[in-house]
């Protein structure tokens, strides 16, 4: 039976309890899964080609069944998980945002993964595993986690003159006002709503997006630091004739960043895999360095995003769920995942993975000095539906708005987002 469209925070009522009627029918053993088909939902960009390929192989030979991984786009991805997980066919294991995952759990959407976490990760960064926790309980698994890096152009630095890397903001702004002058290259592609990157500014200066206040969670965008943060990322933006009212997905900036007359980006390290599929040829000329902070010794403010895997809660395979799990969750495909994708590694025995991947070794220093994340609490998946506040509130300061008066326009949206239970 068929759900009207609903929000994240409002599947309550439907799901109390569904993770217990999850797997009825099921058969397992050492046969039982000969012939059956897993789906999972991965979001764009997220599963490489590679650990796609040698996930689906392994799964295969381990279980007799099939996976199939069916793509979806961020945009809208909330309202579109929550109906799925409320109907009576779900897709059977779910990639849900880090900074998502409390709401769903909260409703009883996601079955609970308390002793699969034991069998295959215990040795797991604990920073990884934060977001898939609610009250103590497992509800997912974590995925992937990394960071923004500066993604840059070799040729084009090169025809600047530039040498070496910036090891502060204001060098760095240098470096993008070299480029202006020199060539007749952008600076920097940096379309006006990366809310992820401006969240890590934010971050940095101290301060967060929301605030608890009276016993419950309320705006915190008037905050000065979060003023300051803005500020900053203005500064960013400035070289950039991207357009303000559109995020780094729209288009594809690995896309733009693929034409080779871009000097940089602010990018996730697989972003890298999006440009060389557009021009394989310009492999040679990409390059990474830490995003800069104010001084030397403090990288720029950034947001530790990912992922995790979750098992539907009124999904009827749970058991072949967990066995998809074990092997997309091995130390194997972990490392290939660092390895293809440049993510940070979860795991101290993956860490010389990241060797092999520049966009590794770039991310690291800020988010051991200065990663955060959005709080994780249920209420925020919210904030982050579409039309998403923060988004406009960033389009209206690149526009000419005050960070105070933006704040205000958009406070009552966010504060009636963060009420819903």
């Amino acid at each position: 039976m068929k759900r009207g469209l609903i929000a994240a925070t409002a599947v309550a009522g439907m799901l109390v309890g569904v993770a217990a009627c999850g797997s009825g029918g099921e058969k397992a053993g050492a046969d039982g899964f000969k012939g059956q088909k897993l789906t999972v939902w991965v979001m764009s960009g997220s599963n490489p080609a590679q650990w796609t390929e040698q996930v689906s192989a392994q799964f295969k030979k381990k279980t007799g069944a099939t996976v199939e991984f069916k793509v979806q786009q961020w945009n809208g991805i909330q309202q579109k998980l929550s109906t799925a997980l409320s109907e009576e066919t779900p897709p059977d294991v779910v990639e849900i945002g880090n900074t998502q995952t409390a709401a769903y759990a909260q409703t009883g959407a996601l079955a609970e993964l308390g002793d699969l976490k034991k069998e295959i990760g215990a040795d797991w960064n604990e920073a990884f595993n934060k977001s898939s926790l609610v009250d103590g309980k497992q509800y997912a698994l974590p995925w992937f986690a990394g960071n923004r890096v500066v993604m840059y152009n070799k040729k084009i630095w090169a025809e600047a003159g530039l040498k070496g890397i910036p090891k502060t903001r204001n060098e760095l702004f240098k470096a993008f006002d070299t480029i202006k002058k020199k060539t007749d290259a952008e600076p920097l592609y940096l379309p006006g709503q990366n809310w992820y990157f401006f969240d890590g500014l934010t971050l940095g200066t101290g301060a967060d997006l929301v605030k608890r206040q009276g016993g419950k969670w309320v705006s915190n965008l008037g905050d000065p630091k979060v003023a300051k943060a803005m500020d900053i990322y203005k500064q960013y933006q400035a070289f950039s004739t991207a357009p303000k009212n559109k995020d780094e997905a729209t288009p594809q900036q690995g896309e733009v960043f693929a034409k080779g007359r871009t000097g940089a980006v602010i990018a996730m390290g697989y972003e890298a895999a999006t440009a060389l599929k557009a021009n394989p040829g310009m492999k040679k000329d990409i390059g990474f360095f830490t995003i800069p902070g104010e001084t030397a010794d403090k990288p720029e403010g950034v947001f530790l995003g990912g992922s995790n895997f979750a098992v539907a809660g009124m999904g009827k395979k749970q058991e072949l769920a967990k066995e998809f799990l074990k092997v997309a969750l091995s130390k194997k495909n972990d490392r290939q995942m660092v390895k293809e994708s440049g993510w940070t590694p979860k795991s101290p025995d993956l860490a010389d993975a990241g060797k092999e991947n520049p966009a590794v070794a770039a991310a690291a220093p800020a988010a051991e000095k200065s990663g955060g994340t959005t709080p994780l609490i249920p209420q925020w998946a919210a904030v982050e539906n579409l039309p998403n506040p923060i988004k406009s509130y960033m389009t209206a300061v690149l526009g000419g708005k005050s960070p105070a008066d933006a704040a205000k326009d958009i406070e009552s949206e966010i504060n009636a987002r963060l009420a819903k239970q």
